[in-house]
C-alpha cells in the first residue's frame, strides 16, 4: 500500500486530533480527505509525515514506518502543508535550485515547466508574493522530484479558477504516471473532478471511505418549484423527495437522488420557475448521517460548520 493507517490516533491533552483512524491509500490513486476545517484533515497529514507522534496507533507510506524511519518517508512524498512556510529572501528559482541540489534530481526543466504552467514568476523575492503565488511555489516543490507519493493540504487556497484547473491537470498526469495522490481538502467539487475515492472525516473520527460514485450517490440537492397555478401538494410526496414545503405555489425540499422522478410529476404541471442549489460538504454530512445513524441531525449540522 501507498499509505497504511491503523488506529492512529493523536490527542492534544484533552482534545482529539484524531481518534482510531485506519485506512489505505493504494498505488496510483487520487484519494482525497474530505472534511471541514477543524476535523483532523491536517492532524492526519503531520501524522504521517512523521512530524508529530502519534498517541497510539501506527502509519506506514509504503511499507516505511512513518516514526521510525521518518527520514526514508520523506525522500519518497512530495509535501505541501496547509500552513507554507518559504523562505522569504529568496526568489523563487533560488528556493527551486536550492531544493534541487539538496535532492540531487535534477528537476529544474520540470519545476520550470510547472512554473510556466501555474503562471509563476520565479525572479521574484518569495517574501514579496501574494498568498496565491507561494502557494504555487508550494506546489511545485512538492511536485518536482517527482515522488511516488504526493501529499497535499488544501492544495488549491488561494488560486483563481483557471490556476485550479491547471492544477487538477497536472495532478491528473500525475495519476497517470502511475504515481499516488493523497489531499486534503474541503471543496466538494474539487473532491469529485479528481478522486478515485475519497474518506470523510468528522470530529477526528473516520466516517466512511467511499469511491466517488458512491459518494455522489450520498450527495442531496436542494430543490424549489414554483407552479404557474395552484397544484395538489402531494404531486411532491415522492420517496426521495424530504423537507417538503410549500409557500403558496412554490415548494421547497431535498432531494436525495431520483431527479427523474421528480421531473415527471412536475412535468403534468405549468411550472413557472425551477431553482436546484448545487450540493454542498453539508449536504454530503448530513445525508451520510441520516443513513448510518451515527450522530443526530443537530450535531451533524454542528460538525459541518466546523
Amino acid at each position: 500500500m501507498a499509505i497504511e493507517a491503523r488506529c492512529l490516533t493523536k490527542h492534544y491533552g484533552k482534545a482529539v486530533g484524531v481518534q482510531d483512524l485506519s485506512l489505505e491509500v493504494k498505488p496510483g490513486e487520487i484519494f482525497g480527505f474530505l472534511g471541514p476545517n477543524g476535523a483532523g484533515k491536517t492532524t492526519t497529514i503531520r501524522l504521517l509525515m512523521g512530524l508529530i507522534r502519534p498517541t497510539r496507533g501506527s502509519a506506514r507510506i509504503f511499507g516505511l514506518d512513518c516514526q521510525r524511519e521518518a527520514v526514508a518517508v520523506k525522500r519518497m512524498v512530495g509535501n505541501l502543508p496547509g500552513e507554507l512556510s518559504l523562505y522569504g529572501g529568496l526568489t523563487g528559482n533560488q528556493l527551486l535550485v536550492h531544493l534541487d541540489g539538496v535532492r540531487g534530481n535534477r528537476s529544474l526543466s520540470y519545476a520550470r515547466g510547472l512554473a510556466e504552467r501555474l503562471s509563476i514568476e520565479l525572479d521574484r523575492p518569495i517574501r514579496t508574493l501574494s498568498h496565491g503565488s507561494k502557494q504555487k511555489i508550494g506546489l511545485i516543490q512538492a511536485l518536482m522530484h517527482r515522488p511516488p507519493l504526493v501529499i497535499l493540504d488544501e492544495p488549491t487556497t488561494g488560486l483563481d479558477p483557471l490556476v485550479q484547473q491547471e492544477v487538477y491537470s497536472i495532478l491528473d498526469e500525475v495519476r497517470e504516471d502511475g504515481r499516488t495522490v493523497f489531499f486534503s481538502s474541503h471543496i466538494l467539487p474539487e473532491v469529485e473532478r479528481l478522486c478515485d475515492r475519497v474518506a470523510i472525516i468528522g470530529r477526528g473520527q473516520l466516517l466512511v471511505v467511499e469511491n466517488i460514485e458512491d459518494l455522489r450517490q450520498r450527495s442531496t440537492r436542494r430543490m424549489e418549484v414554483t407552479f404557474a397555478e395552484p397544484v395538489p401538494p402531494q404531486v411532491l410526496e415522492l420517496p426521495d423527495v424530504s423537507a417538503l414545503e410549500w409557500s403558496g405555489k412554490t415548494a421547497r425540499f431535498v432531494l436525495r437522488s431520483n431527479v427523474d422522478a421528480v421531473i415527471k410529476a412536475i412535468s403534468h404541471y405549468p411550472v413557472a420557475d425551477l431553482r436546484v442549489w448545487e450540493k454542498t460538504l453539508e449536504d454530503v454530512f448530513l445525508s451520510y448521517y441520516e443513513e448510518v445513524g451515527d450522530a443526530p441531525a443537530d450535531d451533524s449540522r454542528q460538525v459541518a460548520a466546523r
